[in-house]
């Protein structure tokens, strides 16, 4: 039986957002920020709670923890990609940035706002409140789809001057960082970084079954804690109706893009021997020919893609997921979504 996939937001938290399991969320943490930030502590603000889920409280699965200099963190795992995840994960950083100056719980118990209110006055003595109080609040987002257009998997981005690149110690509250799992293709033999084993086990924890963990993750003791725990992980109806749902959606997306390039591959060869066969023996020359290769190439994998990104339309993915499988821009895409309709 195949181990529960870690990349399905459900487990993620459960994983990584569970109280017995925080020193799995430091090493990762701590794996994809830079040495001079390092976390020694980490608190969970919103630690995985199966009745939370069940009461419909989790809709949004991310991690929210504090590290002992006060610094906010937001991680999530996210399998979808959308036309605006950028602008979602600034959204993000803004609600838990601003979050810090809701000092009063709406939605807690008499007693519980009594204790929020004496803490409130304790801060005021020592001038904690308002603005003088705000603290770094870091968004790790971990994401299975490609987002950048290039081939780097680990971005960081942060505020800092257009033209001397510089920062400001009063700007320095927000850091972004974006880990884009399908874009790591290294092998286990030149595995060297933390982090490197971190993406290498999310990626292939669900189809290992029930073989050992390789030797180059199971050196990094929290990543033998993360792959048992996943190995031994419980999910109740409500959890598991879930996760079928999601799991759906991931097997789906992956068999359709494999098989999108199998079949544009395999066609492109078919249609590459046709077309140079004709052209051969038309034009008689060389030029003529590789010329009317590069122009029937180019026009027939047009219409591929085309056909492989209304077939996406149809199944249901985004713009920017057909955009990333068929390099036709979103705008294309929005237009072939009205002549379908």
């Amino acid at each position: 039986m195949s181990k529960i996939n870690p990349k399905i937001d459900l487990v993620f938290k459960k994983l990584f957002g569970s109280e017995e399991n925080k020193d799995i969320l430091l090493s990762l943490i701590n794996a994809i920020l830079p040495v001079h930030q390092q976390v020694a502590k980490i608190t969970l603000k919103n630690p995985y709670n199966v009745s939370d889920y069940a009461e419909g409280k989790l809709s949004i699965l991310d991690i929210k923890a504090e590290d002992e200099n006060g610094r906010l963190f937001d991680i999530e795992m996210q399998i979808r990609g959308t036309d605006f995840y950028g602008r979602r994960t600034l959204f993000y950083w803004a609600k838990i940035f601003g979050s810090q100056l809701d000092y009063i719980n709406d939605f807690a118990t008499a007693n519980e706002q009594i204790t929020e209110i004496e803490k409130l006055a304790e801060l005021e003595k020592q001038g904690k409140l308002g603005y003088s109080g705000l603290k770094k609040c870091i968004v790790i987002s971990l994401i299975d789809f490609n987002f950048f257009d290039d081939k780097t998997y680990h971005r960081f981005y942060t505020l800092k001057d257009g033209k001397t690149n510089e920062q400001h110690k009063d700007l320095d509250y927000l850091d972004l960082y974006f880990i884009e799992l399908k874009k790591y293709k290294g092998k286990l033999a030149n595995i060297k970084t933390t982090l490197e084993r971190w993406i290498t086990f999310l990626n292939i924890a669900y189809h290992y079954n029930n073989k050992a963990l390789p030797q180059e993750l199971a050196e990094i003791r929290e990543i033998r804690k993360a792959s048992q725990k996943l190995e031994a992980m419980f999910l109740d109806q409500k959890e598991k109706g879930y996760y079928e749902s999601q799991q759906k959606f991931w097997l789906d997306q992956n068999s359709f893009i494999q098989e999108a390039l199998e079949k544009a591959m395999e066609k492109g060869k078919a249609e590459g021997k046709a077309e140079g066969k004709a052209e051969g023996k038309a034009e008689g020359i060389a030029v003529g020919k590789a010329e009317g290769i590069a122009v029937g190439k180019a026009e027939g994998e047009l219409k591929k893609q085309v056909e492989i990104a209304k077939n996406a339309i149809k199944k249901g993915f985004d713009n920017q997921t057909i955009s990333d499988l068929t390099g036709i821009t979103v705008e294309q895409i929005e237009q072939l979504r009205t002549e379908i309709k």
